[in-house]
């Protein structure tokens, strides 16, 4: 099994990678599905928010208001360190769970956006990284994603540096450009990730 790590900054296009890595056959653990996933209703992932945040961070159907909750955290940096003390254990615990079930011979790329911050890169075989500049970023963010010019960067500002995350890439993934560009570039990607699980 060879264990790959994918990351990118938000509006870098990494969404668009793994899906792209899955539609080759790549094993496609998604750490923001799973952050998801154990908030939903009913869990004890949402009790421990609740209790931390309180019940003004769920909507009237009792489901988590996420945009209420982001606009507590990301102003926050010990707000956002407590809600990641809750939510990180819970996604990891459920990776691991997904990365067993896969086969021996698979190559299984975990989509996490923040392994750069978290110091995640020693859990991989091989990170790679979904690189655009800030200014693709930006025009992405709002043009895309409605996000105005000040949330946009303030989502950008509360992650690793373009620096950062390309200082711990074992290959880097450029998508400054056109959807037209990424795919043979991801052909390229893939064929060495099932070359080097092949290998062993």
């Amino acid at each position: 099994m060879l264990k790959v790590g994918l990351t990118g900054g938000i509006g870098a296009g990494k969404s668009e990678v793994s899906r792209m890595l899955a539609g080759y056959g790549a094993v496609l653990i998604d750490a923001d599905r799973i952050a998801r996933e154990v908030v939903e209703p009913g869990t004890p992932g949402l009790e421990a928010v609740v209790g931390e945040f309180g019940t003004g961070i769920l909507t009237p159907e009792g489901t988590l208001d996420r945009p209420k909750l982001g606009s507590v955290v990301f102003a926050d940096g010990e707000r956002l360190a407590a809600l990641n003390a809750i939510v990180h254990p819970l996604v990891g615990a459920r990776s691991a769970e997904l990365e067993r079930a896969a086969g021996p011979d698979s190559v299984v790329v975990h989509d996490v956006p923040l392994l750069t911050e978290n110091g995640l890169a020693p859990l991989y075989d091989l990170v790679i990284v979904v690189d655009a500049a800030p200014e693709t970023q930006l025009d992405r963010l709002v043009r895309l994603r409605g996000m105005t010019e000040q949330e946009a960067r303030a989502r950008m500002a509360a992650q690793a540096t373009r620096e950062q995350r390309r200082a711990v890439a074992d290959l880097v993934i450029d998508n400054d450009g056109a959807i037209e560009a990424l795919e043979p570039q991801v052909r390229e990607v893939w064929a060495e990730l099932t070359r080097r699980a092949a290998a062993g």
